[in-house]
């Protein structure tokens, strides 16, 4: 029986993936079959797809990812920034079957998170990481920030709304705020490729160095994915100056402050919503109170 995650089948769940859940084992029964791979152990931190490590028919370690179907614009970019970056600052894509949402890509070492190095190492190798991925890519397919912006500020209401208000209304319109500013500042002139979901956990040792995992993709300003990086670690946030971290990640890759900062408003609302709609605590609380606090 096919080990699935308890916070896999929930998002699958909220999302209207059942269909999907009910057809995984046979699934991934036929890709053996037509990659002759053969499936091993799934990954239980996986959220938003079934992960698995596989091996190829000459013994080469891989990892098996199924996509969870979806609407809106996660996950939609995946394999294009895959393709794109060609396992430079991102994971290899070794094959791909466009009908089923798999991928088999290459096994990676252990997350940057399991390693727990502080928090200033940790930063330095992501932001050296990320930088590997950005690039000009007009014409991809990828969804703007623009219209990134967009949807999040529509899931934010929503989620807000059918959770019962977990975090204050100034929390929630300070998000809109910056969301909306950040809408208006896109530019396609500017925009390179970013990965979108930059964290510790998402972040694998590849040899000496690191690659990164599960990218959703855009064509937005580089400044995307440091907010991304200050939604994390959110207790530590506010241990000083919650805009410090802007100003260093600001100063270390030559961007702007003021946009990181408000894409890490954007950010922290939009995931702590959606950690609590799936259950992922003590981080869903935390990111949630710290919204409220940098809020007011």
């Amino acid at each position: 029986m096919l080990e699935i995650p308890e916070v896999v089948r929930h998002k699958a769940r909220l999302v209207g993936a059942e269909p999907w859940l009910e057809g995984l084992a046979d699934l991934v029964a036929h890709l053996e079959q037509i990659w002759s791979i053969s499936v091993g152990r799934a990954y239980q931190d996986a959220t938003e797809a079934y992960v698995a490590e596989a091996t190829q028919e000459d013994g080469t370690p891989a990892v098996l990812k199924l996509l969870m179907p979806r609407d809106g614009l996660d996950g939609r970019g995946e394999v294009t920034v895959l393709r794109l970056t060609r396992g430079e600052g991102c994971v290899a894509l070794l094959r791909e079957d466009d009908a089923s949402g798999a991928l088999l890509l290459e096994r990676l070492g252990p997350t940057l998170h399991s390693l727990s190095l502080p928090i200033e190492i940790r930063h330095e190798i992501l932001c050296r990481t990320i930088e590997r991925v950005w690039r000009r890519a007009p014409g991809c397919g990828l969804p703007s920030g623009a219209e990134k912006a967009r949807w999040l500020s529509e899931f934010i209401t929503t989620t807000w709304e059918s959770l019962d208000r977990p975090c204050t209304p100034a929390a929630v319109d300070y998000a809109l705020t910056c969301a909306e500013q950040r809408r208006r500042a896109h530019d396609d002139e500017r925009a390179v490729l970013v990965h979108g979901d930059v964290h510790e956990w998402n972040a694998l040792q590849s040899g000496d160095d690191f690659k990164l995992v599960d990218p959703d993709g855009l064509l937005a300003e580089a400044e995307y994915d440091l907010g991304v990086m200050m939604r994390e670690d959110p207790v530590e946030l506010l241990s000083g100056d919650p805009f410090d971290r802007a100003r260093w990640f600001a100063a270390r890759c030559g961007l702007d402050a003021t946009s990181i900062w408000e894409w890490g408003v954007v950010e922290r609302v939009s995931t702590g919503l959606l950690a609590t709609q799936v259950g992922l605590e003590p981080i869903a609380s935390q990111m949630l109170l710290v919204a409220d606090r940098v809020a007011t």
